[in-house]
């Protein structure tokens, strides 16, 4: 039964205007729910205009019929994964309030049978990784559907991320026998050579976000373990060239900095009973100019092919600091601009071809 059902009282009033009550069993979890001096709740109050009042472990909400249905979805959500052990901070509230919005707008199963959200999520050692946007859904359904999946879309956006907690959640579970982690290593006009140290010191600046996006989901320990046994590969670009990779969970980040060559030989070297994603931002190109990505090209190459999957994020997917998402919008209306000056005008020069 949902908290909602349990609730005191449901009472609409006249208009679009409704008032609702929730009432929480468990205290404890109550608290956790509203968050330190209703933090929690003052969120929900200014994403969705409404007005919540705690009042121990019930909560008084008035406003618009629709924000007060979705407050209710995510509050009920939210109390549900607190029952069931985890944890929440501001960023699953905005998740939840993000996936709110979507049960009449995408054909997604965004209710289970108890009428709470059904969002998609990722189970590892370490930590539960749930969807926080209708695309981040989408994304980790395609994982699940297709062998080949490509997530394109600006920084923010959790494609990396996701993607290899997806990877460590089909190791744990035996479903493959290793992760490779790949992505291109020379960025924005830089060579190995300048750099001191051998093949490994030279590459890992460039690979740190995977290591990063690793530690978040496997104890540290076994992290280690895994690389030094080759369970977890973690390799630039080059060194894929002649493999057949089969059994395995394969990502290739930053693929947007792939020429057409590269990544055509990426993406056959997808072996038996493995998992390919490709992520990139096609907006931040670090290629030479007039050289072609090879994510683009793959991109309209493979649009027809049966079996793979393709998830566009937008700057409406940003789940870093709200910020972050004005700073996309704000880029990409530069570039419209930019792209529809005439030549030569004054806004040809706004911006490089790489957001910072």
């Amino acid at each position: 039964m949902s908290a909602y059902e349990k609730g005191l009282k449901t009472k609409s009033v006249p208009t679009d205007h409704e008032h609702i009550v929730l009432t929480f069993e468990n205290n404890r979890l109550a608290t956790q729910l509203f968050g330190q001096f209703d933090e929690h709740l003052a969120m929900l109050e200014h994403r969705l205009g409404i007005e919540a009042i705690a009042r121990g472990n019930t909560v008084d909400i008035s406003g618009p019929a629709d924000a007060t249905r979705r407050a209710r979805l995510a509050l009920e959500h939210l109390y549900a994964r607190l029952e069931a052990g985890e944890r929440i901070d501001n960023g699953d509230v905005d998740g939840a309030i993000r996936m709110s919005a979507v049960e009449d707008q995408l054909s997604l199963p965004t209710l289970d049978k108890g009428g709470r959200l059904a969002m998609a999520r990722i189970g590892t050692r370490k930590k539960v990784i749930q969807a926080r946007t209708p695309t981040q859904d989408a994304y980790i359904r395609a994982m699940d559907r297709s062998q080949l999946v490509f997530g394109i879309g600006p920084a923010g956006t959790g494609k990396t991320y996701v993607a290899v907690a997806y990877a460590a959640s089909l190791l744990e579970r035996g479903a493959v026998d290793r992760i490779i982690l790949s992505r291109p290593a020379v960025e924005a006009g830089e060579r190995l050579g300048f750099l001191p140290g051998d093949v490994k010191e030279k590459v890992d600046p460039y690979l740190r976000p995977l290591y990063d996006a690793l530690y978040d989901m496997i104890p540290g320990e076994k992290v280690e373990r895994a690389i030094a046994s080759g369970v977890i590969e973690i390799a630039p670009l080059a060194f894929m060239r002649g493999r057949t990779l089969s059994n395995a969970a394969i990502i290739l980040d930053e693929a947007q900095n792939t020429t057409p060559v590269q990544m055509k030989m990426f993406l056959t070297r997808l072996g038996e009973n493995s998992r390919m994603i490709v992520t990139g931002d096609p907006s931040q190109i670090d290629l030479p100019a007039g050289q072609t990505s090879g994510l683009i090209e793959a991109l309209a190459v493979l649009e027809d092919v049966e079996g793979i999957a393709r998830v566009a994020f937008s700057a409406a997917d940003v789940v870093r600091h709200r910020l972050v998402e004005a700073i996309v919008n704000a880029y990409d209306a530069a570039d419209r601009r930019r792209r529809s000056a005439p030549p030569g005008g004054a806004s040809a020069t706004v911006a490089g071809r790489r957001r910072p």
